[in-house]
């Protein structure tokens, strides 16, 4: 697959009228709580049109604010879109912006185990059920929803196991028993360009702009792109429940849109050199690298999807045991041990089979080895080839080690 042209000068260009850069290559940085009105009138204006982007009050944003969220509207073809202090903001509050007491949600149980948490614990407390579904379920979706399902929150590929969604499927039978039903999907593996949300009929397209927008792991920032019908609903009901970013991050992060395609590019190529390498690797059991045929929906990852990231997972032959499993980590040169990904640096964490089975309540899991998720950075892929042989090396020396003792 190879990144969009069109979509390459549109990340340089998108978000940058003169308006917000006046007279700069980038947007200014307009830190501001307080917006002074030279006259009655010109507070009455800026009032009337609060919501077209006039200069307001801070919590409304100021042209720092504005630029990015054009960008964002640019590239994913939105109406509006609303920018958070984080990815979870971003998701929560989407979500709370559409339901009350009574409603139910239904979530893909290979969401973001975060999202699982807010809806298992502070929707339960708001009386709003959640069920879950498998990520495979396609058309059959229809047997999830009830009559009160209000929102449907897909996320593609799946966090961790990385499986992806029939999404036309999904959704052209969910509106056929609910037009009005909101789809939401968590966008964050595709950038919010590799998959273009919008375009496939979905409500809202979310992001964890910490991640790729912004590039670097320097700044936390959360995006949700809607179109005509839920945006002013998702801007005022985030605007009560007092959503904001500051400024200074929204400059990071409209800077980091200029840089996305060139990092997704080598994001890209990197992690199916690793990925292929990791396949044939006699301790790997399987990969779970989107565009491999080994992962689940494959299929329709190809069909629908642009390009793919940095982000993947594989899965060992062997349960590691914690000494094992404490032996392979830690003495990684290249990779870290982190948590979110998305930077310019390569990443690794490891999950148990029965970690994953307990926030995969429909299916549960199908493999017994340790599942490995890593993000492929910007380093030279030999190099982190070498360090993953390594690393591999180590579980059979340590199990050599193990069986004399």
């Amino acid at each position: 697959m190879k990144f969009p042209k069109i979509m390459q000068t549109k990340l340089i260009s998108a978000g940058r009228k003169n308006r917000y850069t006046q007279g700069s290559v980038n947007s200014v940085i307009q830190r501001a709580s307080s917006l002074v009105f030279d006259s009655v009138e010109a507070k009455k204006d800026a009032a009337k049109h609060r919501t077209e982007g006039a200069l307001y009050y801070g919590r409304r944003g100021t042209l720092t604010h504005f630029s990015l969220q054009d960008a964002m509207c640019e590239l994913e073809g939105g109406a509006g879109c609303y920018l958070y202090p984080c990815g979870a903001a971003a998701v929560t509050n989407s979500i709370l912006a559409f339901v009350k007491a009574g409603d139910h949600v239904l979530l893909s149980e290979g969401a973001y185990e975060p999202t699982h948490d807010f809806c298992d614990r502070i929707l339960k407390d708001l009386d709003i059920e959640t069920s879950y579904f498998p990520a495979l379920i396609g058309e059959h979706i229809t047997t999830y929803i009830k009559s009160n399902t209000k929102v449907l929150f897909l996320e593609a590929p799946s966090s961790i196991t990385m499986e992806v969604h029939d999404i036309p499927a999904i959704v052209a039978a969910a509106r056929k028993i609910n037009p009005q039903i909101i789809i939401m999907i968590d966008n964050t593996w595709s950038a919010g360009v590799l998959f273009k949300a919008l375009e496939y009929d979905i409500d809202i397209s979310i992001q964890a702009g910490t991640k790729y927008l912004v590039g670097h792991s320097d700044a936390m920032i959360g995006t949700a792109v809607a179109n005509a019908r839920c945006w002013p609903q998702l801007r005022e009901r985030s605007y009560l429940m007092g959503q904001m970013c500051d400024a200074d991050t929204a400059y990071i992060t409209a800077r980091g849109l200029r840089t996305l395609a060139v990092r997704l590019m080598q994001h890209q190529k990197s992690s199916l050199k690793v990925a292929k390498w990791l396949a044939k690797h006699p301790k790997v059991e399987k990969v779970n690298h989107p565009a491999l045929s080994s992962c689940e929906g494959y299929q329709f990852f190809r069909r629908d999807f642009l390009g793919y990231s940095g982000l993947f997972s594989f899965i060992l032959t062997d349960r590691l045991s914690d000494a094992q499993l404490a032996d392979f980590l830690d003495q990684f040169k290249l990779f870290s041990m982190a948590y979110s990904w998305g930077g310019f640096e390569s990443l690794i964490l490891a999950h148990q089979p029965e970690e994953i089975a307990q926030i995969r309540p429909v299916t549960g899991v199908n493999f017994d080895g340790t599942l490995i998720r890593l993000h492929i950075g910007l380093e030279d892929p030999d190099d982190l080839i070498t360090d993953l042989e390594s690393g591999l090396n180590r579980i059979t020396l340590s199990k050599n080690k193990m069986s004399t003792l």
